[in-house]
């Protein structure tokens, strides 16, 4: 039964950042959301991981290997937006 409450977390947490994902993934110009959110982030899912499988704990290791990957799913999509609006925003100046 304990399990199941943090399981339960596990689930709500990942669906809200998931949903912030596809949410950023649809922002054209890869604004609105903090590097240093997710270099913070993804440094403290990587502890936690080491800290979770130093007690062997299932329900965090998972959690916070799951969180990691969002942090840096989150980073990718962010920095190929800045980079695709970089480039749009080059090629469409005048050279005359």
């Amino acid at each position: 039964m304990i399990d199941a409450i943090g399981w339960a977390a596990s689930i709500i947490l990942l669906a809200t950042l998931v949903r912030q994902i596809v949410k950023q993934a649809g922002n054209s110009d890869g604004e609105g959301v903090s590097t240093w959110l997710f270099l913070g982030q993804a440094t403290a899912s990587a502890l936690f991981v080491v800290y979770a499988v130093l007690l062997g704990n299932w329900v965090f290791i998972v959690t916070n290997s799951c969180l990691l990957l969002t942090a840096l799913a989150g980073q990718w999509i962010s920095f190929r937006r800045r980079r695709q609006g970089t480039h749009a925003h080059g090629s469409s100046r005048s050279t005359t």
